[in-house]
């Protein structure tokens, strides 16, 4: 054989296995590039991060950044948010919210609320579209369900896409995100909770438990309609233990075996399981289907219930203690005050920093700290991927 040809043979052979470990090492995600790298110490390959331009957060109160305050008043009222601007901005809490957290984690600026486009900040890097109240399904306590949300979302995206158009050709350089960020951006859910604290105020135990499929299955098509509108990443978070509020603790009718060790309401959190077990299967079967995305399920349940757990070795008061409001005796909202026979009730704490629960239903920007720090670095999710690198879940 002609010495010549060999060697042009050779040559392909080795441009096929260069190519043949180029395609092993990296792989696509829509728009998004899954580039691996050697981290240079034990030679593993690790998962560079995926530099997220934009994030888009649906969800209820436990992520709304102001939603809730612009559609509706200043709600919740003051001293909401003394550790963040020294003055209200809508948050649910005495400061900072899981979501912020991702956002700073990301080196993103707060997600501005949707709903208030006076308030801080820009929507460039996203837009928050969580409020208040809200559930997965219609007829809850708020108007502004999941389904709401994302056809807000769907809106807001085209008048972009319509800004974009006009003003590339008449302004230029416009504060939004760009068109071809939609498709590389992170798209988070926290929203769960309303649903089961409706069901469970307004029907039975078992019909509540009953109705969990039904629910995640619109959850299921309102992810598949973001999907098809081009959406790539998902980041969800599952219910946290509704039955370890104190609000639920206060008035769920006592039973002989239906409180734990913790003061949390044993048959409440049984019924927020269910709803996590199923809702990871479902995301299971959103990946089978949708082979473009990444999924990544988040166990914020058991972040939270750990906390609770471990509340007073982490620094905490009792989990049962909230820092604003009352609803022992006198049911007083956080931000307003009674006196009955001299004594002041619904007066905050000095003290948030030491409450898991800011006001009996939400937490404390102190907890909110604590269980993003694991959220965040990829210690809850299904796959041990920080929220950096949530491209890579495939």
């Amino acid at each position: 054989m002609n010495m010549a040809f060999v060697k042009v043979i050779q040559m392909i052979e080795l441009l096929c296995f260069f190519l043949f470990l180029v395609l092993n090492l990296s792989t696509g995600v829509g728009g998004l590039s899954v580039v691996h790298k050697v981290d240079g110490s034990d030679g593993s390959l690790t998962a560079e991060n995926c530099n997220f331009p934009v994030v888009f957060n649906f969800g209820d109160s436990n992520s709304d950044t102001g939603a809730i305050s612009a559609a509706y008043g200043q709600m919740p009222p003051p001293p909401i948010e003394q550790t963040i601007s020294g003055k209200p901005s809508g948050r649910f809490c005495d400061g900072r919210l899981i979501v912020d957290y991702i956002a700073m984690e990301l080196g993103l600026p707060y997600l501005r609320a949707y709903l208030d486009p006076l308030g801080p900040g820009t929507f460039n890097n996203g837009a928050n579209f969580a409020t208040g109240g809200s559930s997965i399904e219609k007829g809850g306590y708020s108007v502004f369900d999941l389904s709401v949300q994302v056809s807000q979302f769907r809106q807001f995206k085209s008048r972009i896409i319509g800004s974009y158009n006009y003003t590339d050709q008449q302004q230029g350089e416009v504060n939004l995100p760009k068109p071809e960020d939609f498709s590389k951006a992170l798209y988070t859910f926290d929203i769960g909770q309303n649903d089961i604290s409706f069901g469970l105020q307004h029907t039975s135990e078992r019909e509540t438990r009953g109705s969990i499929p039904r629910i995640l299955n619109k959850f299921s098509e309102v992810v598949q309609q973001l999907y098809n509108d081009g959406a790539r990443v998902f980041w969800v978070h599952n219910t946290g233990p509704v039955g370890c509020l104190p609000y639920s603790y206060i008035y769920y009718p006592k039973k002989s075996g239906n409180i734990d060790k913790n003061g949390c309401v044993i048959p409440m959190n049984e019924i927020a399981q269910e709803f996590n077990k199923q809702l990871k299967s479902k995301l299971g079967q959103l990946k089978a289907n949708l082979t473009h995305a990444a999924f990544t399920y988040v166990d914020a349940y058991s972040a939270k219930y750990n906390l609770i757990n471990s509340a007073k070795s982490q620094g905490f008061v009792d989990p049962l203690d909230f820092c604003c409001g009352s609803y022992y005796g006198v049911h007083v909202g956080c931000g307003e005050t009674v006196t009955v026979n001299g004594t002041v009730y619904g007066e905050p704490c000095v003290t948030p920093e030491t409450h898991i629960s800011w006001d009996g239903i939400h937490y404390s920007e102190a907890a909110n700290h604590w269980v993003a720090k694991y959220i965040i670095n990829g210690s809850m999710s299904d796959s041990s991927i920080p929220i950096n690198q949530a491209c890579h879940a495939l």
